[in-house]
């Protein structure tokens, strides 16, 4: 994976020292504080203890963002056994499965309990618009900041401070996210998510995975991986992988059994606290359990591996569109819902067609493999607008203002269009290898 920001000068192969064979004791320290972070939530499900709903937020909430850090590091460090868009596409999939884990449990209990049906789509709509508006910028912003130390060196273009330059496999995933925002639109004229609709999301998925794994890397050497990452990444290779399981496993347990009542103790804290419960889902929650995966993809822009960072988010944006949304009606019906799929009341069609909006902004930002940083504070503004208006004609009206800006921009990166939407059915050339 390389672009201008990320490989600024030339790369060797990261290749295991004596000394670091293995982790350090601070490495060891911090998968320490995480299982520390988690050990009272293990302890609080397994003994049926709930003293109330706001200490159960806490330390179920706790112990979710301290398993997603597990993952994260364990994810990351995955890489080094498997390369290229594949990497980058599982490297996001299992970034957001604590979200996965809380949103479709809210999918799942809205089958017998129809109150909780505004929470599933609420906890998908924040999470993705979060991820958009928030996650983007940040690693955008970052990119450039770290891309002036390049250019006082010399070693960099003027412009690399104004422009984040998207790698070339980047257009694959770029094309996805484009048809299925296009596709999303369906959401809000149908006033559901049919069942049926859901299993043509998670055919899409699959679609995605099997074209990521025929993207070519086109590079033999590996990237330098820092931090947690590099210390099990540096690890004998039996070594590396036994620990790398070990953590999924760890920290998959952790989530499927604080998944529940994270996710009941959101509800219950909004009433305990005097808050709207449905703010607490919609954007609480997200930011729970997304904040490891925007510290990951802040730790490769800080790096110099902007193209790799962003990369990461807009694959994690494909999975949401994909999977996730996909996942939610078979969940819904799964609980006993009716085999129609999921019901959307008038505000969850209101926050997909702001979501879905959002998106195609989001697309026509990036589909010329450029990110420029006043489309990441212009993405930032809007994103923080819709916190003021929160009243029916307000996202109405921010949704038209996402699709007018994105027929603006598509217009000037209109010689883009074609190739991008082309990308997910378009066969990769061959790689030349010396």
């Amino acid at each position: 994976m390389t672009d201008t920001l990320s490989n600024p000068t030339p790369r060797t192969a990261s290749t295991p020292t004596a000394g670091a064979s293995r982790m350090g004791r601070s490495a060891w320290g911090r998968v320490a504080i995480c299982v520390v972070l988690a050990v009272p939530a293990v302890v609080f499900r397994l003994t049926g203890f709930a003293p109330n709903p706001v200490v159960d937020l806490l330390v179920f909430g706790g112990a979710v963002v301290a398993a997603s850090f597990l993952l994260a590091w364990a994810a990351e460090a995955a890489q080094k056994d498997i390369a290229g868009a594949l990497a980058i596409a599982i490297l996001a999939l299992i970034a957001v499965l604590p979200e996965y884990a809380v949103d479709l449990f809210y999918a799942f209990r809205s089958g017998s309990d129809p109150a909780f049906e505004q929470f599933a789509a609420a906890n998908m709509t924040g999470s993705n618009r979060l991820l958009l508006g928030f996650g983007w910028p940040l690693v955008v912003v970052i990119s450039l900041l770290v891309a002036r130390r390049y250019v006082r060196a010399g070693s960099l273009p003027a412009s690399a401070t104004k422009v984040l330059q998207l790698e070339q496999s980047s257009r694959l995933d770029i094309g996805f996210l484009a048809l299925l925002a296009v596709v999303a639109f369906l959401i809000p004229l149908l006033g559901s998510i049919p069942l049926w609709f859901g299993f043509v999301l998670l055919a899409a998925f699959v679609a995605y995975l099997w074209r990521a794994s025929k993207v070519a890397d086109g590079d033999d050497d590996e990237e330098e991986m820092v931090g947690m990452a590099g210390n099990i990444a540096s690890m004998p290779t039996r070594a590396r992988r036994w620990t790398i399981v070990a953590l999924f496993v760890v920290a998959a347990a952790v989530i499927l059994s604080s998944a529940e009542p994270f996710a009941e103790a959101l509800v219950s804290s909004g009433s305990a606290l005097g808050i709207d419960s449905y703010f607490l889902v919609q954007w609480l929650a997200p930011l729970a359990t997304e904040a490891p995966e925007f510290i990951v993809a802040a730790l490769f822009a800080l790096r110099g591996m902007g193209g790799a960072a962003i990369g990461t988010l807009i694959a994690s944006k494909v999975n949401q569109w994909s999977l996730l949304v996909g996942s939610l009606p078979i969940a819904h019906v799964l609980g006993g819902g009716t085999t129609g799929g999921l019901p959307l009341d008038g505000r969850q069609v209101e926050e997909f067609m702001l979501t879905a909006s959002q998106t195609v902004l989001g697309v026509a930002i990036i589909i010329a493999l450029r990110f420029h940083r006043w489309s990441a504070i212009a993405l930032v503004a809007l994103f923080a607008v819709q916190f003021v208006v929160t009243d029916t004609s307000g996202r109405w009206v921010l949704s038209i203002v996402h699709l007018v800006a994105a027929v603006v921009v598509f217009w000037i990166n209109r010689r883009d269009i074609a190739p991008t939407l082309a990308a997910p059915f378009r066969r990769q050339p061959a790689v030349e290898r010396g």
